[in-house]
């Protein structure tokens, strides 16, 4: 079920068993349990990263260098599961070119939209119906109530930034987008997240990259590259208090979309072309990732042939090597070449 609902699939897997055993308590236990190890150690080495002058440094270009093989396999991996025929492949294609042509959010919302239209009219017909089943005994009216409050942080949050100009209220408004526009999994909220980030200034293009590149070394899911970011970003609130911000408000989406769709997702599930839709938005999504690995991922690690070698070694490496172990090399190796 969560590979089709926007958010962190992993995460979102685990909030909804806790949810489903034990209510919200569960759920939050579940969150906790599953981001906070990784979150703490992604926080301790945005406070590294960001007191020493990342600017030409060998290690954080090696720290670039290694995301370009671990976003290519994730992308080939998603293309063999989620777009293995010719018309999801054309989906996928689609979703590229509107991802890079129109670009940050409204480049990923049209690949969506578009994924879904073309998904009714091609497998509307033909889509199967799932078995699995998730009873979820849950008053209904909850589930309206976070689906209003999804809705109203969407709309309310950039209303009350252009008010206040708090730089709290961006910081938490462009993390409580990125999480509620992502789908495919956690590789896919990079450009999202660079145009948020980065594209403003809070966070430099360097930094960004050598940030996901240690969050490929960490447990736990890849949405904790939140805290980095919130703890490296400027201004202020940053370190562990903007961690704290942008790690809880990038996973409030997640809660509150579970929220609203578990209980009538028994009933969503029966509908072929709800079915249908998500089929193709999922195709989609393969193409948005593929625009990432282009921008920012090969566009701001790659210069010259000295890095595609340095990257291609490292695809090679994570053939026969954990990624957790490729990393550290990775950084090591940056600092003696570069």
């Amino acid at each position: 079920m969560t590979n089709l609902l926007p958010g962190p699939m992993s995460s979102q897997l685990g909030i909804a068993i806790g949810a489903h055993h034990a209510g919200v308590p569960g759920a939050a236990a579940a969150w906790v349990g599953f981001t906070l190890p990784s979150a703490v150690a992604m926080t301790v080495l945005a406070l590294v990263v960001g007191g020493t002058d990342v600017a030409g440094a060998g290690w954080v270009h090696g720290l670039e260098l290694v995301a370009v093989p671990v976003v290519l396999l994730a992308l080939l991996a998603m293309r063999r599961s989620l777009a293995p025929d010719a018309p999801r492949l054309a989906l996928a294609a689609s979703g590229l070119l509107l991802a890079l042509g129109i670009g940050g959010f409204a480049g990923q919302a049209a690949a969506i939209a578009f994924g879904a239209i073309v998904g009714v009219v091609l497998f509307g017909a033909r889509s199967p119906v799932p078995s699995l089943s998730l009873p979820v005994r849950r008053p209904r009216a909850l589930a309206v109530a976070c689906l209003v409050t999804l809705g109203a942080l969407l709309l309310g949050l950039p209303l009350v930034e252009d008010v206040t100009d708090v730089h709290a209220v961006a910081l938490v408004d462009a993390m409580v987008r990125s999480g509620t526009f992502v789908f495919g999994g956690g590789h896919v909220v990079l450009p999202l997240l660079d145009q948020a980030l980065v594209a403003p200034g809070w966070v430099s293009e360097q930094e960004f990259l050598a940030g996901y590149g240690l969050a490929q070394a960490m447990p736990g899911p890849l949405f904790t590259f939140s805290a980095y970011l919130g703890a490296i970003e400027g201004p202020a609130p940053n370190g562990v208090a903007g961690a704290g911000l942008a790690l809880v408000a990038i996973y409030v989406p997640s809660f509150l979309i579970l929220g609203g769709v578990l209980p009538f997702w028994s009933s969503i599930r029966r509908h072929a072309r709800v079915q249908a839709a998500l089929v193709g938005v999922t195709a989609a999504v393969v193409g948005v990732l593929a625009a990432a690995f282009w921008d920012p991922i090969l566009t701001g690690s790659i210069d010259g042939v000295g890095d595609v070698v340095f990257a291609v070694a490292l695809l090679g490496l994570l053939r026969v090597m954990p990624i957790w172990a490729v990393v550290p090399l990775a950084a090591a190796a940056g600092a003696i070449v570069f």
